[in-house]
């Protein structure tokens, strides 16, 4: 039987309930995990919080804060869901205390929190992990091993788009994620940081980018007390919402492919619409988050007149991850992701090696959201430099 690894989770909504499925299912999915996670503490802004979450997620204890959590000496592992500007603070305090870190993405508010983020571990050697939780859908895994088998050829064209629409409504209060003290950015770094990780993942480093943003409705009444998330409701007072609405750019990778990036709150009737298609010389993919189990393939050498676009169900035993759950065609959703996350990120700890996506690949990332955004000041293009 696997060893046990007791957990210690800050933040207590919306990707705590994500994170929870994943320490929760891990073991059913894959018996073969070589550390099990115990979810051990959880830990929130009120003990209120943290108490009403414990008891719909399973956790073992509550607690308010996160100062205590990081230096309780049953806890091995500390998950951070909090808001941006508290990750690189918890991250740092759990990697002195020689806790492994498993942080939400973006991984903090600049690229010099990322660099403090990463000393901090490299110094105490502990695991560590974003989660950059889009690399786990089987079938971006599959799309990422047919291009290292050539099956797409040399990539030229990258383009991608991150759209959702759920603050369209102007009476829509001011939660967090509209504050810059809080979040960093907005659709930026909530959205266009998922599609930039694929795409290093998927095409590989950006070399320069060239950008703009645009807030389209610059105050909103103020969050009423006690409320949150997508159930957030509005107060009396209005207040400046300090964030994009929308960011778009242009990049160079630095082995010659070209892309197009789109993150946007504003596109009505799209929910979550993640979709990327990549273009090379032999070959295209593409995929749709919002039909996940599918990977669209394009193969230019098939034979005149039998070319087209084929849909691949990736739901085999011999497709990634898939040996976890049902038989051939049952398929699975966004929530799995989490499971194989978790699951890469208990056999990181048990081998003594950071899994990736870790902090390295976080900070790449920082690195583009930060040009991007100032070659959105300066309307020039900007050198991503890490």
């Amino acid at each position: 039987m696997a060893d046990k690894i007791n957990v210690g989770m800050v933040g207590a909504a919306f990707m705590g309930k994500a994170h929870s499925v994943g320490y929760r299912d891990v073991a059913f999915a894959f018996p073969d995990v070589k550390l099990v996670p115990v979810m051990k503490e959880i830990a929130a802004a009120t003990i209120e919080e943290a108490e009403s979450a414990r008891q719909v997620l399973g956790w073992e204890r509550a607690s308010e804060g996160w100062e205590k959590i990081v230096q309780a000496p049953d806890i091995q592992l500390i998950d951070v869901c909090t808001g941006n500007n508290l990750h690189k603070d918890i991250a740092v305090a759990a990697a002195r205390a020689g806790k492994h870190v498993f942080c939400e993405k973006p991984m903090a508010m600049n690229v010099a929190e990322c660099k403090e983020m990463i000393k901090a571990v490299e110094e105490t050697g502990v695991v560590h992990m974003i989660n950059f939780n889009y690399r786990r859908v089987p079938a971006v895994e599959l799309a990422k091993q047919m291009i290292e088998e050539g099956a797409i050829g040399t990539p030229y064209h990258w383009r991608a788009v991150y759209l959702q629409d759920w603050i369209m409504d102007p009476k829509f209060p001011l939660v967090w994620r509209l504050k810059k003290e809080l979040a960093g950015s907005g659709a930026h770094g909530d959205l266009n940081a998922h599609i930039i990780d694929l795409a290093h993942y998927l095409v590989g480093d950006i070399d320069s980018v060239c950008g703009l943003m645009k807030t389209f409705i610059k105050q909103r009444p103020e969050l009423a007390a006690t409320t949150g998330g997508l159930g957030a409701k509005a107060g009396e007072t209005m207040g400046e919402v300090t964030v994009d609405d929308a960011t778009l750019f242009l990049a160079k990778f630095a082995n010659g492919a070209v892309g197009t990036f789109e993150a946007t709150r504003f596109a009505g009737g799209n929910r979550n619409g993640n979709r990327f298609e990549i273009n090379g010389s032999e070959g295209s993919i593409r995929f749709n988050l919002e039909r996940l189990n599918e990977l669209e393939y394009f193969d230019r050498r098939d034979k005149e007149g039998r070319q087209g676009w084929k849909t691949i169900l990736v739901t085999d035993p011999v497709h990634p991850y898939m040996k976890g759950w049902w038989p051939a065609g049952h398929i699975i959703g966004w929530q799995h992701t989490f499971v194989h996350q978790i699951y890469n990120l208990m056999n990181g700890i048990a081998d003594k090696k950071s899994p990736a996506p870790n902090f390295y690949d976080g900070l790449k990332c920082q690195a583009v959201l930060e040009a991007v955004e100032k070659s959105a000041e300066t309307g020039q293009w900007v050198k991503v430099e890490v």
